[in-house]
């Protein structure tokens, strides 16, 4: 069987996330599989995310592979996918990549983007991609805050997973927070991110932006190492995992 690497964009709204689950056929590596399944003739097809996006967090260009059993070129297996996948799931690339190759762990950084509205009528059309926000938040106090966060720290606070039992340090390469006309977007690049960590931390900035906190509180909330005391999670919608690095 040969390995296949695979760029894949979707819209999460209606999934219950990126991971095959036991209890839901909405996700969106059960749909891919059972596609590659029916493609190669075969029971189950396993494949390997480069992360697992919560529900109703989407994605411009996941990363993903899997051993498959065909011989079909890598166009046709593209074709073949985007023709039986819903509309809401499409295959950018396919491409033959070596037997070691895994998305996940070869994988040296991720970036995602957070994007909020800030405009002062509904966004109809954005409303399933964007978190609207009452008034315009304070962007200097949040990049005070931001520089704070970025660096190798342990990001325990930032982690939404309490059971968590391996390291929780990570390196955040940049975090970036720009406004164009009715939105703002904060963009985070690092060498991986935990459970939740991108939408508790885009909560603690905006916490920060409406002076519910101040930016140096990032100390010791980092320093705590306590869930409780970062800000809430973001909502799902908002997010979305634009890139994943390989060298």
């Amino acid at each position: 069987m040969n390995n296949y690497r695979f760029t894949i964009s979707y819209d999460g709204s209606r999934y219950s996330g990126w991971e095959h689950q036991k209890h839901t056929d909405d996700t969106i590596q059960g749909k891919i599989e059972a596609v590659l399944a029916k493609m190669c003739d075969t029971d189950t097809v396993k494949l390997v995310g480069a992360g697992r996006t919560d529900a109703g967090v989407h994605a411009k260009a996941m990363t993903a592979n899997a051993l498959l059993d065909t011989t079909l070129p890598v166009r046709e297996i593209r074709d073949y996918m985007n023709r039986y996948l819903p509309d809401d799931i499409v295959i950018l690339e396919v491409s033959e990549a070596s037997q070691r190759f895994h998305s996940r762990y070869n994988a040296t950084g991720k970036t995602y983007c957070y994007t909020c509205y800030v405009g002062q009528t509904k966004p109809v059309f954005d409303r399933r991609y964007v978190t609207r926000l009452e008034g315009m938040p304070d962007i200097a106090a949040m990049n005070q805050a931001a520089a704070y966060l970025t660096g190798m720290h342990d990001f325990a606070s930032f982690c939404g997973n309490p059971k968590m039992n391996k390291s929780t340090v990570r390196t955040v390469d940049s975090i970036r927070i720009q406004q164009k006309g009715d939105y703002l977007t904060l963009s985070f690049h690092g060498d991986g991110f935990l459970q939740h960590m991108v939408r508790i931390m885009t909560g603690t900035l905006l916490e920060v932006g409406f002076h519910r906190m101040q930016p140096n509180d990032v100390i010791t909330i980092l320093q705590g190492k306590k869930r409780s005391l970062a800000g809430p999670t973001a909502p799902a919608q908002g997010l979305c995992l634009i890139e994943v690095d390989y060298n």
